[in-house]
């Protein structure tokens, strides 16, 4: 997840382009005037009628007012200068704190194993020992000794 300020950052970049698109469509929907309005015979101005766009108007009025919402929210959770400091102190005293608990428990675990590598390399070893002496009797001649009947 990015942080609060990238977050931030993209969200006023999200709120130019809906700025921006919102004029772009005001332009292309809206009708050519000219500076005077045209006067009819009878004396009265004539005005061409706009053009719907009503749904744009309200699609984009809602994007804005949802991305403000959402900037001001990241902004309100941006912590304060007066308390930085002191967070950040609290904040490295605890990693400090689970730093040496962590430490602790690595040096427990390495003994734990240290501990079981000196079982099993005695194992191996008393394994190593039993299979020599079994070579050392396959090895040895046997007398030609005859069972004793009875």
């Amino acid at each position: 997840m990015t942080d609060r300020l990238t977050q931030l950052q993209d969200a006023v970049n999200h709120q130019a382009d809906n700025f921006c698109n919102a004029i772009g469509i005001l332009q292309q929907s809206s009708p050519a005037t000219k500076f005077l309005p045209e006067r009819t015979p009878s004396g009265q101005m004539h005005q061409t009628p706009p053009q719907e766009n009503h749904n744009y108007s309200l699609m984009f009025a809602t994007l804005i007012a949802r991305t403000a919402k959402d900037i001001d929210h990241l902004i309100e959770s941006l912590p304060s200068e007066e308390s930085s400091s002191e967070l950040q102190l609290a904040s490295l005293r605890r990693l400090e704190q689970e730093n040496v608990e962590a430490t602790h428990k690595l040096k427990e675990v390495i003994e734990r194993g240290q501990k079981l590598l000196e079982k099993v390399q005695g194992a191996l070893s008393d394994i190593s020992k039993s299979q020599m002496e079994m070579q050392k009797l396959d090895k040895t001649p046997t007398t030609d000794k005859q069972p004793i009947r009875f």
